[in-house]
């Protein structure tokens, strides 16, 4: 049956006034819920309102797809074992540009739309930074008009929930779906088998060429699961899809046929675990077999959608990278390369060489990492056992790339051990970043120091094979969210100064920073943070039960907690004021409220550790009475998106203090100083550029920068020669090593000393400490100085115009995807254009 044209679809146009919304709440809280829509209750109404503002999305989308269709359009494919997306509410709604007409709705039934929000639980689809940074891609994809889908997992359960005891990070289930999601469709149509283990074996075919299969393996079912992201204000809506794996039949015949009902279940549910958990503890050998199958999980299903739209729409294999670009996110999709190459090889019947040709057309992949431990591997043996024949063809890819390597340096044996993906040395194992980049057309880095530092340092010698393949799109953050969202005083005095413009032309904020020097303005923008700042204390009251002072600095580090990210140097400066206060409580200082967040992997022992150090430092500092509450310290429990759309209005202090050389990016500082706090950091990842843009005097810069710190280490560095020279950082470590942090834990605290001292302070905590102390120094006398710090905000905010994502995007899309946003053409317009006869 002939597909109708595209020209004459017409969209079915929901009315978004007041009064039609409201009859779709009512309707979705009868029809869709079952529940009566009086007495109106709150979460029937928050559903019924995502119910409403779904519809809405759901009309554009379709009017996008049927444009992608069209315009026969190149499109990129986002891969990323995680996504952060947030709660989606209000992110929709103001992307719909319905935010007044909802309010009101809702205040007419009894309701707040803050209040409705609050009830939605955060997708936990995602840890960190990178899957926020996928999060805001793809709103930015959207409002960008590029034609653009997500793949990633749709996990039942997120990393962990975050509680203390006694001080310990303890994990709780993260149950994100407890009571459903009211923003996903399931798309049981679409099912793609998904194998493992078994074996490879060799046959001849028709024409007597050597071909190979797969047999003998177990299968399981991936099953789409939908999400759609808005663009801003623009009837373009793109699609998050997600895996859900599900078993590839209802029982396992030869249990049930023998009696063992228990067990054909059990079998089920164990086939179905793949997509369970985010991140599962790998410590162990089967947590590493269940996230290496969780990376092909999800990559085969994609490519498997992938050439189903291909084949739909297009049809010729040398045709599919002018139509297909893949974005690796971190090397966690790599697996893709070698499904790209057996896909091509054992079921289409291509030869190497073309089918190498396309797969390296159509891959792209960005690295997140300096450290060489982040790097992925991946034993042998384990790939050997679940994925036998992509280890065939990764020792196929080595081996014709070791003889280019051997062709291009003869004399440089030493390369071939250097470059192999295979790393032949201990224990044999595949090195994923390597794999990546032999196999893709671009590489890039997430800033322009990180990028600097894998071409100079951590892939000198593939830039060297590959002049001009390793770039730098350095990273960004959607303002939709992290501004006109999270902060709407700001934003509202912003667009009341300047326009609104700003809101999809981020650059445009510099347009506020004449408005510096103006008293007034200057007044204004106080205002605004005293008023977050009050909001953000109520809830750091409600949730821990701690008052503080909203007049205080607001000192904050919410992040995740990792070594090099230096939470243990931000608590020894703060037991460094503790300090002082108890030698002279009645010391005029700046009242200060310091505020951490962030988790902990579950087997990271040390960065556990130094939670529990920051919660009894809290304990002891926060139960002090002789300070005269000068000094606050909160850890706030179970950080997150909609947590951090709290904090980060309220901050005056942005802490980005990692060792020099290790972040590669961040995107916390963007958003940090897009809300007008002051950063304290070093010269590392995004924190160059930030200081570049705002201006060296409106930063608080400080620390070795990364080739002082190697050639510090190269020279001997002894941290014990700072613990002697220092008095006030002997004073905290001794604290610190004592138990009178910690007394019913006796020497709980000593491997952190031991990391400081015996250790060889890896990240140079020792090294950078009075540097950082003296940093908070000039902090505190620029705060005394209210109007100053004000204009100093005033700035930061107004330079953080190249950090946003829409500008990310468009380098992606013009250096490396090649791809070219749809012309504009408004939904509204679609809505009223006549519907033609096909």
């Amino acid at each position: 049956m002939p597909s109708r044209p595209v020209s004459n679809y017409k969209p079915l146009c929901r009315a978004d006034d007041v009064n039609t919304l409201k009859d779709d709440i009512r309707r979705h809280v009868v029809s869709s819920l079952g529940n009566d829509y009086d007495p109106p209750r709150p979460y029937p109404y928050y559903k019924a309102l995502a119910f409403a503002i779904r519809d809405r999305m759901v009309d554009r989308w379709i009017h996008t797809q049927r444009r992608y269709h069209e315009t026969k359009s190149k499109r990129v494919y986002y891969l990323s074992l995680e996504f952060l997306p947030g709660r989606f509410l209000k992110n929709n709604i103001i992307n719909l540009g319905l935010d007044k007409e909802c309010r009101q709705a809702v205040s007419e039934f009894g309701f707040d739309l803050e209040d409705l929000s609050e009830l939605e639980w955060d997708a936990g689809l995602g840890n960190g930074g990178l899957g926020r940074l996928a999060s805001c891609f793809l709103d930015s994809m959207a409002t960008a008009s590029i034609p653009a889908h997500g793949y990633g997992i749709r996990y039942d359960y997120g990393i962990f929930y975050q509680v203390f005891q006694n001080g310990h990070q303890i994990e709780k289930c993260d149950n994100w779906l407890r009571n459903g999601n009211p923003w996903e469709f399931e798309r049981p149509e679409n099912l793609y088998e998904i194998s493992f283990y078994g074996w490879s074996e060799s046959y001849q075919d028709q024409q007597g060429n050597t071909r190979f299969r797969w047999v003998g393996t177990d299968n399981i079912m991936a099953m789409a699961c939908d999400t759609l992201i808005p663009g801003y204000t623009n009837g373009h809506v793109i699609n998050m899809r997600l895996w859900a794996a599900k078993s590839s039949r209802e029982f396992n015949l030869e249990y049930f046929n023998v009696g063992n009902y228990i067990g054909a279940v059990e079998d089920r549910i164990h086939s179905e675990t793949i997509s369970k958990v985010l991140y599962p503890n790998d410590s162990a050998e089967q947590g590493k077999e269940l996230r290496l199958k969780q990376q092909y999980f999800f990559v085969s299903a994609t490519f498997q959608d992938i050439i189903r739209r291909h084949r739909k729409h297009v049809g010729s294999w040398s045709e599919l990278p002018e139509h297909v670009v893949i974005q690796l996110n971190d090397t966690h999709p790599s697996i893709a390369i070698p499904e790209c190459m057996r896909i091509f090889l054992d079921q289409e019947g291509l030869k190497w060489e073309e089918a190498w040709d396309i797969c390296v057309n159509l891959f792209a992949y960005t690295n997140h990492t300096l450290l060489p431990e982040a790097l992925e591997t991946w034993p042998v043996d384990l790939l050997k056992r679940v994925l036998p024949r992509h280890l065939e063809i990764i020792y196929e890819i080595n081996r014709r790339f070791l003889k280019l390597v051997a062709h291009r340096y003869p004399k440089r044996p030493d390369l071939q051990h250097q470059l192999a993906i295979i790393d032949e040395s201990h224990e044999r194992r595949v090195r994923m970043a390597h794999l990546a980049i032999v196999g893709s057309h671009a590489i890039n880095g997430v800033s322009a120091m990180h990028s600097h530092l894998l071409q100079e340092q951590v892939f000198r010698e593939f830039n060297d094979l590959y002049p001009g393949k390793l770039r730098n799109v350095t990273n960004g953050i959607t303002p939709r969210r992290w501004l006109l969202q999270a902060n709407p005083g700001l934003s509202q005095l912003i667009s009341d100064t300047i326009g609104a413009q700003w809101v999809t032309n981020l650059s445009d904020l510099s347009k506020i920073q004449p408005y510096a020097d103006d008293k007034s303005f200057r007044q204004k923008w106080r205002e605004v943070k005293m008023e977050n700042k009050r909001r953000f204390a109520r809830y750091v009251l409600r949730k821990t039960g701690i008052c503080i002072d909203e007049n205080s600095l607001f000192d904050v580090q919410v992040k995740r907690i990792h070594e090099y990210k230096r939470q243990l140097l931000n608590i020894m400066h703060v037991i460094a004021l503790y300090q002082r206060l108890q030698q002279n409580p009645e010391a005029m200082i700046v009242p200060r409220t310091v505020i951490f967040g962030g988790k902990a992997a579950p087997g990271y022992v040390t960065a556990k550790l130094i939670i529990k150090l920051i919660n009894s430092v809290a304990s002891v500092i926060n139960n002090d009475t002789t300070i005269h509450g000068k000094l606050r310290v909160i850890f706030l429990s179970n950080y997150c998106v909609s947590q951090a759309e709290k904090v980060i209005p309220a901050a005056d202090l942005s802490e980005q203090i990692s060792t020099a050389g290790m972040e590669a990016s961040g995107t916390g500082n963007m958003k940090f100083a897009l809300n007008g706090a002051l950063t304290i950091g070093t010269m590392d990842g995004a924190n160059v550029e930030i200081s570049e843009e705002v201006g060296p005097e409106n930063i608080f810069i400080f620390g070795m920068k990364a080739e002082e710190i190697v050639k510090h280490q190269q020279e001997g560095y002894q941290p014990w020669d700072m613990y002697h020279r220092d008095r006030e950082l002997q004073g905290v470590v001794d604290l610190i090593s004592s138990d009178q942090l910690s007394p019913e834990e006796p020497g709980i605290f000593q491997p952190l000393v031991h990391a400081l001292l015996d250790g060889g302070d890896r990240y140079m905590l020792m090294a950078d400490y009075r540097a950082y102390a003296d940093a908070q120094e000039a902090v505190s006398r620029l705060y005394l100085n209210q109007d100053e710090w004000t204009r100093r905000s005033i700035i930061n905010s107004a330079s953080m115009g190249k950090f946003s994502s829409d500008r990310s995007i468009g380098d992606y899309a013009s250096t490396i995807w090649n791809v070219t946003p749809l012309p504009r053409r408004d939904y509204a317009q679609s809505c009223e254009a006549p519907e033609e006869l096909s």
